[in-house]
Order: C-alpha cells, then sequence, then structure tokens
C-alpha cells in the first residue's frame, strides 16, 4: 500500500501542509481549553477535569515535538496522513467525554473532513474522511452501549445551549474552515510563483546555452572563410598598389569589415558563454561604476550618483561580467538619448541589497516593446548598433547572482533600468 499511494514519498508540499496543520493545532488548543473551562462552569453533573486535561496536555506537547520535528524536513505523506488520522482519534475521545454525539461541536468533524480534502490525494482524503464519519458514528454507538447519563447536564441553562450552542459549533468550525482554506490558497499561490520563476529561469538557461552553441558553431565555421578573404584581400591590395584610390578604398573596407565580422563572433562567444571559469569577487559601488565607464566613449554624458553611505557597500560576483552588463546599459542609455543628453547612474544600498538605475532620456518605450525588451536578438536599434542580446545577458547573468532586473519607461519621457543584487555584507546598509 505505501507504494501504490505513496505514503514515504518526501516532497516540499508535505511539510509545507503539516506546519500550516500545526498553526492549525495551537488554535484548536486554546478553544478547548475554552470550551473546557465554559463548560465545567456551567454544567451540573460531574465533569472528567483531569482526564480532558490530560488529552489536552497530551495535544500540546504532541504539537511542540511535531512543530520542531517539521521544521527539520523530510516530511513524506505517511506522516501527514498518520497526523491527520491521530486528529480524528482525538476530537472523538473530546466529543465523547464532553457530551457525546448530541455535543454541538461535532460539528468540528467536518473541519477534519475540509483539511483532508485540502491537504491529501484524491484516495487519501476519501480515506480520512470515512474515518472521521466512522468516528463520528462511534460517539452513537457508544451513547446505545451506554445510557442518557452519558450526556452532560446543562441544567438552568439548557435552553440557551439548546438554542445557541449549534450555533456557536458552526461558527468555529466555519472560522477554521476559512482560515486555513486561506492559508493553503496562499501557500499554493506562493508554490506556484516559486515554479514560473524557475521554468522562466530555465528556460533563459537553456537559450543561453543556445546562443553559445551558436556562436562557438559560427565561430568555428566562418573563421576560415573570413581568413580566406583576409588574406585575399590583402594580395589584391599589395597586387593592386597602383590601383586608383577607389579601387584602394573598397578593399581597405573589405578588410575592415572581416575585421568587425571577427570582432562581433569574439563578442558573441565571449558573452554567451556565462562568464565560465571567471572567479568570483568583491566588488564595491565605486569599482563597479568604474569598470562600466572604463571604454564608454561618451563618458563624459554620464552622470554617477552613489548614494551617502554606500560608497563601502560591494557585491560579489564576477567583475568582468559585471562591468560588462552594466557597461551594456550605459551604452543602451546613451544609444537612446538625445545628443548631448545626460545619461544618470544611480548607485545605493539599503537592507542588505545593493541597488543601480541606469536612466536615459530617450523616446522611452511602447507597453509591447518593454515587454519584449530582454529576448535574445529583439533590438529596437538601426543595423550595426547592436544584436538584441546585452539586457537578455544582463538578465540573466543577475538572475544567477540572486537578483532582480527590471525596466520601466515611458514614452516621450525616457527608460529606467533597475539592478538589484545581494549585498556583500548584509550588515553594509546605507538609505539612498
Amino acid at each position: 500500500m505505501s507504494a501504490r499511494f505513496g505514503l514515504l514519498e518526501v516532497d516540499e508540499r508535505w511539510r509545507v501542509n503539516l506546519s500550516l496543520l500545526v498553526r492549525l493545532h495551537w488554535w484548536a488548543i486554546f478553544g478547548q481549553l475554552g470550551l473546557i473551562a465554559t463548560t465545567r462552569l456551567l454544567a451540573n453533573n460531574t465533569f472528567p477535569v483531569i482526564t480532558l486535561g490530560a488529552v489536552v496536555a497530551a495535544e500540546t506537547l504532541g504539537n511542540v515535538l511535531l512543530g520542531r520535528w517539521t521544521a527539520q524536513g523530510r516530511v513524506a505523506l505517511g506522516h501527514l496522513v498518520g497526523v491527520l488520522l491521530l486528529d480524528a482519534v482525538v476530537l472523538a475521545v473530546l466529543i465523547d467525554l464532553t457530551g457525546g454525539a448530541l455535543n454541538p461541536f461535532s460539528t468540528l468533524f467536518l473541519v477534519n473532513i475540509a483539511l483532508a480534502a485540502a491537504l491529501l490525494p484524491g484516495t487519501w482524503a476519501w480515506i480520512l474522511s470515512a474515518v472521521n464519519l466512522a468516528s463520528y458514528g462511534g460517539l452513537f454507538v457508544h451513547e446505545w452501549l451506554t445510557s442518557q447519563h452519558h450526556h452532560i447536564d446543562i441544567g438552568p441553562t439548557q435552553d440557551f445551549m439548546r438554542l445557541y450552542a449549534m450555533w456557536i459549533a458552526f461558527c468555529f468550525a466555519a472560522a477554521f474552515i476559512v482560515y486555513f482554506m486561506r492559508r493553503v490558497a496562499r501557500a499554493l499561490a506562493d508554490r506556484e510563483r516559486e515554479l514560473q520563476v524557475v521554468r522562466i529561469r530555465s528556460d533563459r538557461r537553456e537559450k543561453l546555452a543556445s546562443l553559445a552553441t551558436l556562436a562557438a558553431g559560427a565561430a568555428h565555421e566562418l573563421s576560415t572563410p573570413l581568413s580566406t578573404i583576409a588574406v585575399v584581400s590583402q594580395e589584391l591590395r599589395r597586387t593592386l598598389s597602383g590601383a586608383t584610390p577607389e579601387i584602394q578604398s573598397d578593399l581597405a573596407l573589405i578588410r575592415e569589415q572581416v575585421a568587425r565580422c571577427r570582432e562581433i563572433l569574439d563578442r558573441m562567444a565571449r558573452h554567451a558563454g556565462e562568464n565560465a571559469g571567471e572567479p568570483f569577487g568583491r566588488l564595491s559601488l565605486t569599482a563597479w561604476a568604474d569598470t562600466g565607464l572604463d571604454g564608454l566613449a561618451e563618458r563624459d554624458r554620464i552622470s554617477v550618483e552613489i548614494a551617502p553611505g554606500a560608497e563601502g557597500a560591494a557585491i560579489v560576483g564576477p567583475p568582468r561580467a559585471l562591468g560588462d552588463a552594466l557597461r551594456g546599459l550605459l551604452k543602451n542609455a546613451l544609444q537612446a538619448s538625445p545628443p548631448g543628453a545626460t545619461v544618470r547612474l544611480w548607485m545605493g544600498a539599503d537592507d542588505g541589497r545593493i541597488r543601480v538605475a541606469v536612466i536615459d532620456q530617450g523616446r522611452g518605450m511602447p507597453p509591447d516593446v518593454l515587454q519584449r525588451a530582454g529576448e535574445p536578438f529583439f533590438t529596437t536599434k538601426v543595423p550595426g548598433e547592436g544584436m538584441g542580446l546585452g539586457l537578455f545577458l544582463t538578465r540573466t547573468l543577475v538572475d544567477q547572482l540572486g537578483g532582480e532586473f527590471t525596466m520601466a519607461s515611458r514614452p516621450a519621457v525616457g527608460t529606467e533600468a533597475r539592478i538589484e543584487l545581494p549585498a556583500a555584507d548584509a550588515g553594509e546598509r546605507s538609505s539612498p
């Protein structure tokens, strides 16, 4: 049976479900204590306070141990099934000791059935529902085997209990069901978001691997023809040394374009290889800004702002790759902004996170273009200015370092690219 129903299957969802059940147990224990105290004050006949106290004490101790064990992980389906089975037995004992089948709070069996339906696979949900129904039916059997004296005599407050106890019990059951169902729904939604993030990152890694393969293949296949063209053009230039200036200019253009093709292939291979082999290092914000500005043709148009107190903050990652990523964002901002317009680079740190923003004064991007920004080989630039890989590789690098890359844009106002990464030391904080 274990193999058939997967009782030994260890999964994070069982641990999450069991941790939520532990929290619900604490609410149930507090409610039981309140009900026992109230009923003890209202009842006329002898009330088994010691027995009930022993049951609740055992529940409390068991829940403490269960909470500690759940926090350690490796929870299987069988553990969750066992706890829900024990819950049905404990509830039956408590109901039996406080009035039997006619106790209005017997409606709490519906809570157990709802929990089984929410937390367990189909087969086990039906089994646990049957166990709870059998436990409730067992109370009637016990009533028949004993006598009516098994009931608790409420005495002067009998009319109140007869009129309102069932409604109060129904309210308790509804509150528990709604509370726990909402917790389960939120847990499932959080899990779905996590899975969506994992799927997106996996898809980006696959695209990155495809780019690396494409770059390596292109470099391998085109290296020989490009070398041949370069050699032939050089020979033609030497042979036609006395040719007209127009021919000499065309031959120089051929060699220039061959060199550009080689540079493009080298850049694709360098960027698409996930910066493999580059060691991680500690990089301060000031050093990161200097690395990103290095090699830019119009760096005088960039305004660098480091938030007060954030100069000593640092990140850990591949320095060259981080510099290339920031340089690419700055280059995009310079190309998008009008000639002479200033591009703003803001850097800060707070709450253990490094935050960077690159803000241009360009035309901005409409929503449909902004949604596609970052896809490989998607670009709005004119031919020759970019291949549409910079944003994709920047986003991939930031994801790999546990950060977040986002973009915001307003048409006719400009675009802001934001990078958020974990700080090298969470204790290094400043307020931007």
